[in-house]
């Protein structure tokens, strides 16, 4: 009797472990939001990769290289209105956006191409536009890559952050 006691409590104790395991995700799905005001929004959903004390840029991430910005699948993009996204003009939809990071310059890539895994990427013909991206040091290391939106002027700032480096550009309604 105490045999099958101990067994039945190992397969709990296990199922236990197993299941504490699925709920870890490494690289966890996350979301940002831009309100514009009068209805118009963006949101954008990605999966949230951790440093765990890697080199990010050039090393994890290469520069130079498209990267799918974030984890897992591609990060998407929604805006519900027309938008002007560093200088150019993205029509309300659904999009993708990829970058391709350097030290002192960032690409942002929207892309009309959605529901891909992310790399490699093989979307060229997809483009909607390529914007330049300003690129700055944080002042402490941030563990989780981040996207937020940060509320300025008549839009919001898109904001990457990551290791030591901020990517950022500027949003407005149309």
């Amino acid at each position: 009797m105490q045999k099958r006691i101990a067994i039945v409590m190992g397969m709990i104790f296990s199922l236990t472990i197993f299941a504490a395991c699925q709920n870890s995700k490494p690289s966890p799905a996350a979301s940002a939001t831009c309100d514009l005001g009068g209805g118009k929004t963006i949101k954008t959903d990605y999966s949230s990769p951790r440093m765990k004390g890697r080199k990010i840029y050039g090393g994890l991430v290469p520069f130079g290289e498209v990267w799918r910005t974030g984890a897992n699948d591609a990060t998407t993009f929604v805006t519900s209105a027309d938008v002007v996204v560093g200088g150019k003009t993205v029509p309300a939809g659904s999009y993708t956006i990829f970058t391709v990071p350097n030290a002192d310059k960032w690409t942002l890539i929207i892309n009309k191409k959605t529901g891909e895994w992310g790399i490699p990427y093989k979307y060229e013909s997809d483009e909607l536009a390529r914007v330049d991206m300003k690129v700055s040091k944080l002042p402490a290391p941030v563990e989780d890559f981040t996207i937020s939106y940060e509320k300025s002027g008549n839009g919001c700032t898109l904001q990457m952050d990551w290791e030591t480096t901020r990517a950022s550009v500027d949003i407005s309604a149309k």
